[in-house]
């Protein structure tokens, strides 16, 4: 695909996005709160290193839930594909990211890493014997798909650390029912952590790229995660990467996708790209309004739809 053509679909992507209306910033978590809504940022990163970006794309914003795809990276690398999917599943619960019901339905299972239960059982995996040797781990997980050190935010984590009773309450409704491998206290901590650092567009992007790469990073050529977990994860993505809208993104866009409150969104084109884009204001499923129009802008420009004949 030539380089005017993904140029010309950012530069798309990104007017489409700034003209979309509607969505406001996560207000549960003050910090994000307070981030400026009128943020933009759009950005493509090819398998082979090239990156295309747009607007607001340098600007480092709280990772959040996108966090959990790349926690369950580090995890299928260290217990394999077949034991995560025993313990924590590999189905969408069809109820909000936060859900305690869902647990209570399937006697304490969290069935998908990608949603809260999950992403704190997936921690709770994370090898290191205390909870600062697991924190270590996940923060080089980040640093080796972005391709240079990600950061914690102090005031990220500080405003999260102190709103976190919901996630608090999930760790022990786990914990009670065998799906929590650590103390849950601790892998409600390390998975807060995990979603206070600090990353731009374009680390996204490359995040994503890796993904796309089979698990190698464009930028670096470091091979982060093996060949053979990529599709594991990516199907994850497809199935429950937009909470509840993940039905309608799989149908409208036909990629496989992440997102987080803090406004971030990323699609992954395997084997070619991927596709992020960043804005605060959220849909009520959670999704960045903006967000989801730029990359779906992008993906119908550039005939990425996974499902398409016409790819």
């Amino acid at each position: 695909m030539s380089k005017p053509r993904i140029q010309a679909a950012v530069a798309a992507g990104y007017a489409a996005a700034k003209g979309a209306k509607g969505g406001k910033n996560a207000d549960y978590i003050p910090f994000l709160a307070s981030v400026p809504s009128d943020l933009l940022g759009v950005c493509v990163v090819t398998t082979d290193g090239c990156i295309f970006k747009s607007g607001d794309s340098d600007h480092a914003f709280a990772i959040e839930s996108i966090s959990k795809v790349f926690t369950l990276a580090l995890v299928m690398e260290t217990i394999g594909v077949e034991a995560v999917r025993e313990k924590i599943g590999a189905d969408p619960t069809g109820l909000p990211f936060n859900s305690v019901l869902a647990l209570e339905l399937h006697q304490g299972k969290p069935l998908s890493p990608l949603v809260n239960a999950g992403a704190i059982a997936t921690a709770s995996l994370v090898p290191g014997s205390d909870s600062e040797a697991r924190w270590a781990a996940i923060l080089e997980c980040q640093r080796r798909f972005a391709g240079h050190p990600i950061a914690l935010s102090p005031e990220v984590n500080d405003s999260e650390q102190a709103t976190n009773f919901h996630n608090r309450a999930i760790g022990w409704l786990l914990y009670s029912a065998g799906s929590c491998f650590c103390d849950p206290l601790c892998a409600v901590d390390i998975y807060t952590r995990q979603c206070s650092t600090l990353i731009t567009t374009v680390d996204l992007a490359v995040m994503g790229a890796t993904l796309a790469a089979g698990g190698v990073n464009p930028l670096t050529g470091e091979r982060v995660v093996a060949d053979v977990h990529t599709a594991p994860i990516l199907a994850e993505m497809m199935m429950e990467g937009l909470y509840t809208a993940s039905g309608d993104w799989a149908y409208t866009v036909g990629l496989p996708g992440k997102s987080g409150v803090g406004g971030g969104i990323v699609a992954v084109v395997p084997g070619q790209m991927a596709i992020a884009a960043f804005s605060p204001p959220l849909d009520e499923a959670g999704n960045s309004v903006r967000g989801q129009v730029a990359v779906a802008t992008i993906a119908r420009e550039l005939g990425c739809n996974l499902f398409s004949r016409g790819r």
